[in-house]
């Protein structure tokens, strides 16, 4: 986990758990496979990009079992035309993490953080924890402290 991570959370006085984990099994379908998580407590940061000039960005985070509203919800909050999710390397670029391990914590650029409603209503979420090696164990409080977080309706479907 990078310093940058532990130092926020540690500044934001929230509550987390670091769980390691193998990093070829840092992918989330994976992950919860290997290491007994169900689908719906656990979260995916994403980072999405809006097609303006210049491009902007937003980091979302929604459950495992969901799938983010990118061409409606996500598109209308960044107030763009079209938009699309970041490419791997746009997403290292803007939070100096690899995919599997993103988190919304400690990200190398400051980006709005839009929490799908459905991540609060779980006891706990496992999420990134700043790279594939680990992950974080968090209450929902704990992303509701982040300093550039907005929970949002709707922001992500419920799979099935």
């Amino acid at each position: 986990m990078t310093d940058l991570v532990v130092e926020q959370l540690d500044s934001l006085g929230v509550g987390y758990e670091v769980v390691e984990c193998a990093p070829e099994l840092a992918d989330t379908a994976a992950f919860c496979e290997a290491y007994g998580y169900a689908a719906e407590d656990s979260a995916n940061a994403i980072v999405v990009v809006g097609k303006a000039d210049p491009p902007v960005f937003a980091m979302c985070l929604v459950l495992a079992d969901s799938r983010l509203d990118v061409n409606k919800v996500v598109r209308k909050k960044l107030e763009v035309r079209k938009c699309s999710f970041a490419s791997a390397d746009q997403t290292v670029e803007l939070t100096g993490m690899q995919i599997g391990g993103v988190t919304p914590f400690g990200t190398t650029s400051e980006l709005p953080l839009w929490i799908d409603a459905r991540v609060m209503e779980r006891e706990q979420v496992i999420i990134g924890g700043g790279s594939r090696d680990r992950k974080l164990l968090v209450p929902p409080s704990t992303l509701a402290a982040h300093p550039m977080g907005e929970v949002v309706e709707g922001l992500a479907k419920e799979l099935g």
